[in-house]
């Protein structure tokens, strides 16, 4: 990081503890149902909640995946890197769609199910996450999934590891070159977990790691040590006993995906699989449940959440019924991936705020504490004089076209307006005496219709 970034952050750094006594940041902590943000302002006002409030987890939702991204890295600026700041992506696929998830993706949801589930150290300070990956159901038994944590001096055998990750759904190869990859050489153990950026090579000496370092793909030389090292699975549906023992069942009840149950009750770990959780699991598990009670929800637009969760229902109901015909499965319903809205909060007991913008206020409830901020003029290298900007209210200005709660006139009134007409006619006119005859015909002829209306417009 060079100098100029750092004093950057240093500066969105201190904006947060700032804006601690806004209306709108002390209205959530007093339970206010609704508070309206403006868009540009929600990532630096979810700081600042986050540096008032004692409150743990935080659960932003917003309606897209993209503004979830953008959410979780403004904070990350405002908070710093190390605050705990997580994002819960959803699938980047579609349902019954036969293509796995990236491992990259389902990896960090499961540290976060890991977090919220440890909690006390590990529990993170805001979870941001779009409204997909939240009414999305959870796999069989993911909370009880405990990662693998490696440290120098830590006792691991190495056959129970290599065991325990391909259980955990990584590949054994003979070189490790992307994410879910294992390898064994000799007493080295390589894995690229899914969670981070770079493998990690694993020396042990006899049952004892005596080294732990990153290495490069490309040239498979360690680069530098590191003093620990947390291996999350890379799949969040993964062939256990209670799993194999469904799929087995489904060959008899469901005999149009007979192909694929029997892979599964067989322990077979293919791309696709994932396809087939809702096949896999009675359980309507989501992620809200296992927030603690002191927890805090956020709903970001929540009208437009709402309208956003139906249309992942509407899709999945559309793309079921086109797929029963194809798979010879007709008249059958299949079970849901995603479940309604009215179920996201339903088992929680955590507190929930909606935050929309000031312009849908008056559509989600009546009550609302509102906050505005002006754009941040001439406070280039000053983070207090940029928050007293932010937070001074913005002044409302009478509308030009109201006069005493009348409606102004439009400035051409019948009388004008019709003068206006016969000047313009006018005006043809002596444009016209000035052509040939023919050509004065043609263009009556041909334009009259054109010229009427262009008149009736002015």
């Amino acid at each position: 990081m060079t100098t100029t970034e750092a004093q950057t952050a240093d500066l969105l750094a201190d904006l947060p503890a700032l804006l601690a006594e806004e209306p709108a940041v002390r209205a959530v902590i007093d339970r206010a149902p609704v508070v309206a943000v403006p868009e540009p302002a929600r990532a630096l006002y979810l700081a600042a909640l986050a540096r008032v409030t004692t409150r743990r987890p935080i659960l932003v939702t917003v309606p897209t995946a993209a503004e979830a991204e953008r959410v979780a890295h403004d904070l990350t600026r405002y908070l710093g890197r190390d605050a705990g700041v997580e994002l819960f992506p959803a699938w980047e696929t579609l349902p019954f769609e036969r293509v796995s998830p990236s491992l990259d993706t389902m990896g960090r949801r499961l540290r976060v199910i890991w977090k919220l589930r440890a909690g006390g150290e590990q529990l993170p300070d805001v979870v941001v996450a779009p409204v997909r990956a939240l009414v999305q159901r959870l796999g069989p038994h993911v909370e009880d999934v405990e990662p693998i944590r490696v440290h120098p001096g830590a006792q691991l055998d190495r056959d129970a590891l290599v065991n325990r990750l391909v259980a955990f759904g990584y590949r054994r190869e003979y070189q490790v070159e992307a994410r879910g990859e294992v390898a064994v050489r000799g007493s080295i153990v390589d894995v690229y977990p899914a969670t981070d950026d770079h493998p990690v090579r694993i020396d042990l000496w006899g049952d004892e790691v005596d080294r732990l370092s990153r290495f490069s793909v490309a040239d498979q030389r360690s680069t530098d040590e590191i003093d620990e090292s947390w291996v999350f699975p890379a799949r969040e549906l993964v062939p256990s006993d209670e799993v194999r023992e469904r799929a087995a069942r489904l060959v008899g009840s469901e005999p149009w995906g007979r192909e694929q149950w029997e892979r599964l009750a067989d322990g077979q770990v293919f791309d696709g699989m994932e396809s087939w959780l809702p096949w896999l699991s009675d359980r309507e598990h989501l992620l809200p449940d296992l927030l603690p009670d002191d927890a805090l929800v956020l709903l970001v637009e929540p009208k437009r959440t709402r309208d956003r969760a139906q249309e992942l229902l509407d899709e999945e109901a559309s793309l079921g019924s086109t797929l029963s015909a194809t798979w010879g499965a007709t008249g059958r319903e299949f079970p849901r991936l995603s479940l309604p809205f009215d179920r996201l909060l339903a088992h929680t007991k955590a507190g929930a705020t909606g935050k929309a913008r000031k312009a849908d206020v008056s559509k989600v409830c009546g009550r609302s504490r509102s906050a505005c901020w002006q754009p941040q003029a001439g406070a280039r290298h000053d983070a207090r004089a940029a928050a007293s900007r932010l937070s001074r209210p913005r002044r409302r200005r009478q509308s030009r076209r109201r006069l005493h709660g009348r409606e102004r006139t439009h400035p051409l009134d019948a009388e004008r307006r019709q003068g206006h007409q016969a000047a313009q006619r006018r005006r043809l006119s002596r444009v016209l005496l000035h052509q040939p005859v023919r050509r004065r015909a043609r263009l009556l002829h041909r334009g009259r219709a054109q010229c009427a209306a262009r008149l009736d417009v002015h």
